[in-house]
């Protein structure tokens, strides 16, 4: 409800909001602070930003953290001092009408899940740097995804995990080598608040595994027209190591990462039922939550008084599994002694045997030795199933066809979505002022309709080229920050850190490299000839400068080394300075990098990278990717919108496909990238890379806009789930 009984005016404080108390100016703030809408609103962000710009740095652009520092009384004497009163007002009032608008395309184009919300489990969520519960790309995708779901008034309930440290601090010895801190969150800086049962009590879930009980309290977060339920098993009841399951995301042994399990999947159907939310369609955002399944069979067989066969057919009806990785490493695998202690009295229930059980999550039932996969149990209990491109689709098909073994491998049920990123979360200011002065008015409601990204081409290439160097000073005005605080952390050298401060060239052409240090994503590949890439950044008329971020696994040590021979190149004179290793890869850090770079660098072993959405997201700001014809580049590249290595096939021999991947890399910058860059016009701008910047633009940033993957799902997934017309996901 809004607590205002006047009305606004944007551009000047009224009569009526100068006679505002400090009490309801500040649970304005407050109430605008506590609905993460606010991190996809620039003048929103910047609202808070400008009631105290540094400790808006300091605290990681939190805005709760921020307005704790202030009584009413000392906020309302701010706000008075800097002329916010009205900016205040708005933004409460803008927040008020987009929560109470029903003119969303779901309205239009979903109107069965009005009644019936999509229930949307993932282990992790990517919504903002001072809500630090995710670890990459699959927690920012789930981020992104509930953000459009909102945007486009989908009726969508997230379910997911509170992560108490989340994960980790990232810090770079003097050797280069990666350690770890993990930090507890203060929840009252948080926009979380308990979720309460209808007599408005604290909602407990309590879980029965055949070793004790286990306890979670839920948090509810608000984000735009989306609620998410977290669960958190720091509770009292729990034992001391129950009281850890959720202190840290990914980590600990197969027994923790199982009762992690247990909570989000099973736990978060009785949130649901207990809110007394019956969903339409459950989806299944990867198999860490598959065990959601079983107990929602379970309550339908309660409920209704049907069979298991029966419940299982009508829920695997509603239920939607999206699986995101063809690494083997990447499907979680339990022992049967450690399903049937956390499942045993949840089987009970079912009425089903030890071994029936087990079937659901075995390859080949029939093998007792086989281990519980939980994609295997995503893939059997939902009736559509997709992976997160065109060629992750034939990947799965081909790793899952054992499952059909009576089918070809084309006719096998895995469809395919491909990932999509959130337009408004990660466009710089200067890049949406460009484009609201020559888009079609509103184009943000149209993001994923072609037409209104052809609008680029009308635009003059100067003005293009000048905001996105406006926008390569900024990212490296951040890195000199960034670089001065890790040096000094490590107490280096006063020279060292002087010559920090003048790293970055705007001449030179720079190229990011930004995500988890798997192996396979091969981030030192560029570095396989060091003589051939140091003669590359050293050419004095043609300068080129390499931005590195990202994290390893706290126990993948490969991906730690990989790291750490990036970081030492600052010690070798041929790469002072040209070369660069920014710290603590997150999303504040992504963001800097995707939208400041010339060049987005992805060179992953084919076909191992399902999608990946970095890349997409530098082309909303006028970077170009130079990208392995994989995920989602492999049907996104035409030629003249980005630049491609290799011709996308990989030698059976990885080291042979390693190889000739990277003497392709440096060919297509010897050959393609740097003369094209470097080459002007007589007004001294690079015409046919600004060309190639509109060109990736106007054909790829509709297509890989969240919104076009959540209208996906919606068309050929929720709405038939839930009792609407279907469409076929190929």
């Amino acid at each position: 409800m809004n607590i205002l009984g006047h009305e606004h005016n944007r551009n000047g404080a009224s009569g009526e909001l100068a006679a505002e108390g400090p009490e309801l100016v500040y649970q304005k703030c407050m109430a605008i602070a506590s609905n993460l809408w606010w991190c996809w609103h620039p003048e929103v962000l910047h609202l808070f930003r400008d009631i105290d710009p540094v400790r808006w740095r300091e605290l990681d652009h939190n805005p709760i953290a921020l307005l704790r520092e202030f009584t009413p009384e000392s906020l309302a004497y701010r706000a008075n001092e800097r002329v916010l009163h009205s900016r205040i007002n708005y933004a409460y009032r803008r927040l008020q009408e987009y929560l109470a608008s029903n003119s969303t395309w779901a309205h239009t184009h979903a109107g069965v899940l009005g009644s019936k919300p999509v229930a949307y489990f993932s282990a992790e969520f990517g919504l903002h740097e001072s809500l630090p519960i995710y670890s990459g790309g699959l927690g920012v995708l789930s981020g992104d995804h509930i953000k459009s779901a909102s945007g486009l008034g989908i009726p969508l309930v997230g379910i997911g995990l509170f992560y108490n440290h989340g994960y980790f601090k990232q810090r770079l010895s003097a050797d280069g080598y990666q350690s770890e801190e993990y930090i507890e969150h203060n929840v009252e800086n948080l926009p979380l608040t308990p979720a309460r049962t209808a007599s408005g009590s604290p909602f407990v879930v309590r879980l029965e595994t055949r070793s004790g009980e286990l306890f979670a309290k839920v948090w509810k977060l608000s984000v735009g027209r989306v609620t998410l339920f977290l669960l958190d098993s720091n509770f009292e009841t729990n034992r001391p190591e129950d009281r850890e399951l959720t202190s840290r995301l990914y980590g600990g042994d197969e027994r923790t990462r199982i009762r992690q399990e247990l909570l989000i999947g099973v736990g978060g159907i009785r949130i649901l039922h207990a809110m007394g939310i019956s969903p339409g369609a459950y989806h299944l955002n990867e198999g860490h939550s598959a065990f959601a399944t079983l107990e929602a069979v379970r309550l339908r067989m309660e409920d209704d008084g049907v069979s298991f066969e029966d419940a299982q057919r009508d829920i695997a009806d509603s239920t939607l599994f999206t699986t995101h990785t063809p690494v083997p490493a990447g499907h979680d695998r339990f022992p049967a002694d450690l399903i049937e202690e956390h499942l045993g009295p949840l089987r009970d229930r079912l009425g089903i045997s030890h071994e029936h059980l087990m079937s659901f999550g075995r390859v080949n039932p029939g093998d007792h030795q086989e281990p519980f996969c939980m994609t295997v149990l995503g893939l059997k209990l939902s009736r559509r199933a997709n992976a997160v491109s065109q060629l992750h689709g034939h990947i799965s098909r081909r790793m899952w066809r054992a499952l059909w073994p009576n089918r070809e491998e084309n006719a096998i049920p895995i469809g395919h979505i491909t990932n999509g990123v959130h337009v408004q979360s990660w466009l710089a200011e200067q890049m949406r002022q460009l484009y609201d002065r020559h888009f079609p008015a509103h184009w943000t409601n149209h993001m994923g309709e072609p037409g209104v990204w052809q609008s680029i081409h009308q635009v003059d290439p100067g003005e293009l080229w000048e905001t996105h160097n406006a926008l390569k000073n900024m990212l490296w005005s951040f890195v000199r920050r960034r670089l001065v605080r890790q040096m000094s952390q490590r107490n280096e050298s006063q020279e060292s850190i002087d010559l920090a401060t003048r790293v970055g060239n705007p001449a030179a052409l720079t190229i990011g490299f930004g995500r988890r240090f798997a192996t396979y994503k091969r981030a030192n590949m560029i570095f396989r000839d060091l003589d051939r890439i140091a003669t590359i950044v050293n050419d004095p008329t043609r300068p080129v400068q390499i931005l590195f971020a990202g994290k390893a696994h706290p126990k993948d040590e490969p991906g730690k080394r990989f790291i750490q021979e990036i970081a030492n190149l600052r010690g070798d004179s041929r790469f002072a300075g040209k070369v660069v290793f920014v710290e603590d890869y997150d999303i504040n850090v992504c963001r800097h990098l995707i939208q400041g770079v010339d060049v987005w660098l992805n060179n992953p072993r084919r076909p191992l990278e399902a999608s990946g959405t970095s890349g997409q997201k530098v082309i909303l700001n006028g970077g170009l990717n130079l990208s392995i014809l994989d995920g989602w580049w492999a049907e996104a590249f035409n030629g003249s919108n980005g630049f491609a290595i290799g011709k996308g096939t990989s030698h059976v021999e990885d080291r042979i496909t390693d190889e000739r991947d990277a003497n392709n890399l440096y060919e297509v910058l010897e050959t393609q990238v740097i003369p094209m860059f470097f080459e002007r016009d007589e007004d001294g701008l690079p015409a046919a890379w600004i060309q190639r910047m509109r060109n990736s633009i106007s054909t790829l940033a509709w297509r890989f806009s969240s919104h076009r993957m959540v209208m996906d799902y919606a068309r050929m997934g929720y709405v038939p789930a839930s009792g609407g017309v279907s469409s076929s996901m190929d």
